[in-house]
């Protein structure tokens, strides 16, 4: 088989919410990297608002995560979510170039964060049903892939809007407006494409089967505890920036940093999806595990600015080697509830993640961020070595006796 040749029988609409996300990336990375600057220095404020908007916008995404998955579940709604939900962010995120105090910030950052949590599991839950079993992995690659380039392109606007054209931190965050009309007008596009989704027929290899009424919640799967615990022990992102600077990496230069791990994202995101629809989710997410507990611990010894960037740039291949395998792994597990299984992954995960974030800061502030990385990475090798054991008994227990 020609490397091409599953990439193009991706149906249109995969493609199509691929370059939204691209294009809603973009004007959201617009912001998010100024968004420091923009508060403590136009706005006055400090690392406590900071904290508190970063909390606060996750906790908020994922309960809406969950409640919207649920919705989801009717077919007819999943459309009017999508673009409801990217409506709501492209709406609401100029009107922070307005903003004269802190707490305006926040509250429009988590108007903005729940448009997030509206149109994502609906949006995933559409990817699962008009593509192929066996090119999901490849459809949840492409829509990740391009998410993350977006998320290239808007901070590489922003410095430049910045440096060339001496615009000021409110003309920037306005702009990204103009995305964002494109963002609305391909949603509607790729909704209507989309048409009637395809009812999914793949055998669940690790999902019993359910008992009760065709309208009971599907089981409980381990993988979404252990995919859940990964994002418990992960390192948030801004920490490691953090950690960046502090071993040299110069303020100025971090959204030029920014921007490249999210080049490796991207590009390991059609990695992955390939890897997880030859190899299968649980093997490729293994694989991505792996690779973050070593990484982190390398991070735990770094002690120059070129290992700061060596290995941040590294750890961008673990988002492209997890985040397409694990919505794959759901699409699967959902058995034909997949605003549901979406709901319930991006809700929990959300939540780990936020918990995660508070509990590894912590410590990063208390002890350091060697002792910080090194709990990440230790916690991630039990990840690594449990896995393969859920497998084999989820496996173990489907032999007839």
């Amino acid at each position: 088989m020609s490397n091409g040749g599953p990439q193009q029988d991706l149906p249109r609409a995969v493609k199509l919410f691929g370059t939204v996300s691209l294009l809603n990336d973009c004007a959201s990375e617009m912001i998010y990297p100024l968004l420091p600057a923009f508060v403590t220095g136009v706005l006055g404020a400090g690392a406590a608002a900071l904290g508190t908007l970063d909390g606060a916008a996750e906790l908020a995404s994922a309960l809406v995560k969950y409640v919207s998955g649920r919705l989801a579940d009717r077919v007819e709604r999943r459309g009017r979510l999508v673009v409801q939900g990217y409506g709501l962010a492209v709406l609401v995120r100029p009107v922070i170039s307005l903003a004269g105090a802190a707490w305006q910030v926040i509250g429009l950052r988590v108007v903005d964060r729940l448009g997030k949590g509206l149109r994502t599991p609906p949006r995933d839950a559409l990817i699962a049903d008009v593509t192929p079993v066996a090119l999901r992995g490849r459809a949840f690659g492409l829509q990740r892939g391009l998410d993350h380039a977006g998320a290239v392109i808007g901070p590489v606007i922003a410095w430049y809007m910045l440096a060339f054209h001496s615009a000021n931190l409110r003309s920037v965050i306005a702009a990204s407006i103009v995305p964002g009309v494109l963002v609305l007008v391909l949603a509607v596009i790729a909704v209507r494409t989309s048409g009637e989704p395809r009812v999914p027929t793949e055998p669940a290899r690790l999902v019993p089967d359910p008992k009760g009424s065709a309208g009971t919640r599907p089981p409980v799967h381990p993988g979404l505890f252990f995919i859940s615990f990964f994002y418990l022990v992960r390192m948030p992102e801004t920490l490691i920036i953090l950690s960046s600077q502090q071993l040299g990496v110069a303020v100025s230069v971090v959204p030029l940093l920014w921007a490249a791990v999210h080049v490796v994202k991207s590009s390991t995101s059609f990695v992955g999806g390939g890897w997880s629809d030859r190899f299968g989710p649980e093997r490729t997410m293994w694989i991505g595990w792996l690779c973050y507990a070593v990484l982190a611990a390398g991070m735990a010894g770094a002690s120059t600015t070129a290992h700061a960037w060596a290995l941040f740039l590294a750890l961008g291949v673990v988002a492209g080697l997890t985040e397409s395998p694990e919505r794959a792994l759901v699409a699967r597990l959902s058995r034909g509830r997949q605003g549901s299984g979406f709901g319930a992954y991006h809700g929990v995960t959300g939540l780990a993640a936020l918990a995660g974030g508070v509990g590894l800061g912590t410590v990063f502030e208390l002890r350091g961020a060697a002792p910080a990385f090194l709990l990440s990475a230790v916690a991630g090798a039990v990840l690594v070595a449990g896995w393969p054991l859920v497998i084999g008994r989820e496996h173990a227990g489907k032999e007839p006796s």
